[in-house]
C-alpha cells in the first residue's frame, strides 16, 4: 500500500481549504471555552499556524521517521499535531505507550471514528477499527478463545503444508516469489477460517481477500482521505473536485459484502452437504444450541473468520516479504544461520525442520526477532482514541485526541538496541543462546493493549518455519547485470499503514541437487 500517509496536501487542500478553517476555527473556540484543564501545556512539537495547526508540517510519507526525529528535536517520548483543531499525540517510546495503553487501557482502548472504512465502506464489524463496546468485545472473545496461545499447534501443521509446498513454486517461478509468499500465508489464513478448497495460483478467495485488505488499509491510512477531517465532504456528488472516494465507494462497499458472507456462506453448504473440513466457522456453528435463537452469535462468527483471513494474510506476508529483503542484502546472516540448520538437520536435503526444532535453532528464531524489529509490518498501526481528557508527564492529553503508538521508533531505541538501523540478528544472542536481556520485539510489533493482536504468536510461527524451512532449502542471493555481475538495489519499503519492502528482484536457487530432489518429492505428496 502506498498511498501517502499523514497528507492532507495531495491534491484536495485547495479544494478543501475553507472548510478546514471554518471546522478548526469551531472546535478551537469550543475547546477553549469548555475544557477546565487549559492551564496545562499540550506536549511538545511543530510550531502551529493559527486555524490550520500543523497541517502544513504532515510528512506525506514514512511519517514515523518525522515523528522520530521530533521526538529527538523536543527530547520528548509524547509529541503533539493539530490538524484543522483535530489532536494527533505521538508516543516515541515504549514506557509511554505501556503507560497510556495498558496501564490505562480505559481510556485508550476505542478507535476513533472512521467515517470512510466504517459509515461509508460498511466495515464497522471489524475488531480492528471497531470502537470499544459489546460488539468488539464479542468478537475479540472469540478470536481469542479461538487464537489462544494453548491453541498454537492446532495451526502448525498446515502452516508446515503449505510452507513446504510452496518452495517448489519458489525454486520453479522465482520472479513470483512475492506472489507465491501472498498465496501461502494468505492460504493458511483461510484453512484456519474457512478450509474450503483452493487453487495453486491465483485463488480467487486469496485474490478478493488482498483486494479488502487493500481497501481497508488506504481508507484507514490517516489523510488518504479528506472527509476524515471535514465530515461534510462525504455529501459532496461524484462529480465534484475532490470527491474521489465517492466515485470508489460502489465497488468498495460490493467488495466488503462479498468478503464478509461469501466464504462463510460455501462452508454452511458444504456443512449442510456433509464436505466441510474443520475450521473456525464449522467449529463454532457446531457449538451453537439449535433450539436457541443464534442469529447474533451466527453473525460474530461470520465477522470473526473473516477478520482471522485478512489480519492473518496482509501482516505475516509483509515479514515474509522482510525476510527475503534481508537475506538477499545480507548474505552472512543467511550462511550463519544455514550452518546452523545443517548442524541441526544434517547436510542441505536430509530432512525439512519442523517446529520441534526450534530449541536447537537459537540463531533462526534470532534472525525471526530482528525482522520484526528492524522491518515492522505497521510502523505506527492504527490510532487509538482517548476517550476521557488525560495528562501524562505533565502534559495534557485532550478527549477526543487520536493516539499512536511509533513503534518504529521503539524498535530503534539506540538505547534498547545498539546500532538499530543495522540488521543484526546477533544481538538477541548471548553464548550462543537467545538472551531473554533484550527487550523482545513483541512489546510493540503487534500492537499495545487491549488492541493488541490477539493472533500474534501465529503470525510469529509462520514466519519463524517459513524462514527455517527456506534457509534450509534454498539460497537466496543477488540477481547478475548482462556482465554477470551482482545486480545492486537498494532496501526501501512503501508507506502506508501496512509497510512493504518496495518491489525487488533476487535469484532463488536450490542449496544442492539432493535440496531440489527434497523439495520436489514433498510437492508431490
Amino acid at each position: 500500500m502506498d498511498s501517502p500517509a499523514l497528507s492532507f496536501l495531495s491534491g484536495e487542500r485547495e479544494k478543501a481549504i475553507l472548510l478546514v478553517v471554518l471546522l478548526a476555527t469551531i472546535l478551537i473556540f469550543k475547546r477553549k471555552w469548555s475544557t477546565k484543564k487549559f492551564q496545562l501545556p499540550l506536549p511538545p512539537g511543530p510550531k502551529k499556524l493559527p486555524l490550520l495547526g500543523n497541517i502544513l508540517d504532515m510528512p506525506k510519507k514514512f511519517e514515523w521517521l518525522a515523528f522520530a526525529s521530533w521526538g529527538k528535536e523536543f527530547n520528548s517520548d509524547i509529541i503533539h499535531l493539530s490538524v484543522a483543531g483535530s489532536d494527533f499525540i505521538v508516543l516515541n517510546s515504549v514506557k509511554a505507550a505501556n503507560e497510556l495503553f495498558e496501564v490505562r487501557s480505559a481510556n485508550y482502548s476505542s478507535r476513533p471514528q472512521f467515517k470512510v472504512l466504517n459509515d461509508l465502506m460498511g466495515w464497522d464489524w471489524l475488531i480492528s477499527s471497531m470502537p470499544y463496546g459489546d460488539a468488539w468485545r464479542d468478537r475479540r472473545k472469540l478470536f481469542n478463545d479461538y487464537l489462544h496461545p494453548s491453541m498454537t499447534q492446532n495451526y502448525q501443521p498446515a502452516q508446515v503444508e503449505f510452507i513446504r509446498k510452496m518452495l517448489v513454486q519458489l525454486i520453479d517461478s522465482p520472479e513470483a516469489f512475492r506472489a507465491t509468499l501472498r498465496h501461502t500465508i494468505g492460504g493458511i489464513a483461510h484453512t484456519m477460517a474457512y478450509a474450503l478448497p483452493l487453487k495453486a495460483e491465483n485463488d480467487p478467495y486469496i485474490i478478493q481477500a488482498e483486494e479488502a485488505t487493500g481497501s481497508i488499509l488506504e481508507a484507514t491510512t490517516p489523510g488518504a482521505y479528506m472527509v476524515e477531517v471535514v465530515p461534510p465532504l462525504r455529501y459532496l456528488p461524484k462529480w465534484f473536485p475532490g470527491a474521489d472516494f465517492q466515485r470508489r465507494l460502489p465497488y468498495n462497499i460490493s467488495l466488503q459484502k462479498e468478503f464478509r458472507n461469501k466464504p462463510f456462506e460455501d462452508v454452511v453448504e458444504r456443512m449442510a452437504a456433509g464436505t466441510a473440513k474443520p475450521c473456525l466457522v464449522t467449529t463454532c456453528l457446531s457449538q451453537l444450541d439449535e433450539g436457541q435463537d443464534t442469529a447474533k452469535e451466527t453473525v460474530v462468527i461470520k465477522d470473526t473468520a473473516a477478520i482471522v483471513f485478512a489480519g492473518g494474510a496482509d501482516t505475516t506476508v509483509s515479514g515474509t516479504s522482510s525476510f527475503f529483503l534481508t537475506m538477499l542484502h545480507y548474505p552472512w546472516v543467511q550462511t550463519k544461520a544455514q550452518e546452523e540448520l545443517d548442524r541441526v538437520l544434517g547436510p542441505p536435503g536430509t530432512r525439512l525442520p519442523d517446529f520441534n526444532d526450534a530449541a536447537d535453532l537459537p540463531y533462526v528464531t534470532a534472525v525471526v526477532k530482528e525482522i520484526l524489529r528492524w522491518g515492522p509490518a505497521t510502523p505506527t498501526g492504527i490510532a487509538h482514541l482517548a476517550s476521557e481528557e488525560d495528562v501524562y508527564e505533565g502534559y495534557r492529553i485532550p478527549k477526543g485526541s487520536m493516539v499512536f503508538g511509533n513503534t518504529w521508533a521503539m524498535l530503534r531505541d539506540e538505547k534498547e538496541y545498539p546500532d538499530p538501523d543495522t540488521f543484526n540478528p546477533e544481538r538477541w544472542l548471548k553464548d550462543g543462546k537467545l538472551n531473554p536481556d533484550v527487550q523482545d520485539p513483541t512489546v510493540a510489533a503487534f500492537g499495545f493493549g487491549r488492541r493488541q493482536c490477539p493472533g500474534s504468536h501465529v503470525a510469529v510461527d509462520a514466519l519463524w518455519i517459513l524462514a527455517a524451512t527456506v534457509l534450509a532449502t534454498i539460497r537466496v542471493s543477488k540477481p547478475l547485470d548482462k556482465n554477470g555481475n551482482p545486480f545492486e538495489q537498494e532496501i526501501e519499503y512503501l508507506t502506508g499503514l501496512m509497510c512493504h519492502p518496495a518491489p525487488f528482484k533476487c535469484t532463488i536457487k536450490p542449496r544442492s541437487k539432493k535440496a531440489e530432489v527434497l523439495i520436489r518429492s514433498v510437492a508431490e505428496e
